[in-house]
């Protein structure tokens, strides 16, 4: 396994799919898949499209909600920890209707 950077003294490995996760945590990568499986599941035979845009929708919400949380809603950390710039990070907190 290749160590990755770490994050709040966890340390994070490469899983074998290529997903990065924290030791001893279910994969994010995993947890997308299964949704998504169970999404199709529900779907049966109906068509569907924006699934890309729905998607990722879906999975920036919560994913900055989350971040903002655990930056006590500190826009530089919160900007830092996802690897974006800050007025980009505000920019989808509004866009979103997030408050900070």
């Amino acid at each position: 396994m290749v160590k990755q950077a770490t994050v709040a003294g966890a340390r994070e490995e490469r899983q074998p799919e290529g997903g990065v996760g924290l030791e001893g945590a279910w994969p994010i990568r995993a947890c997308v898949r299964e949704a998504l499986e169970g999404y199709f599941r529900r779907l049966e035979d109906c068509e569907c499209s924006g699934l890309y845009k729905m998607v990722l929708t879906e999975v920036e919400i919560p994913l900055l909600q989350a971040v903002m949380r655990v930056c006590s809603g500190n826009l530089t950390k919160a900007a830092q920890m996802l690897g974006i710039n800050r007025s980009t990070l505000r920019k989808k907190l509004q866009y979103y209707g997030l408050e900070h």
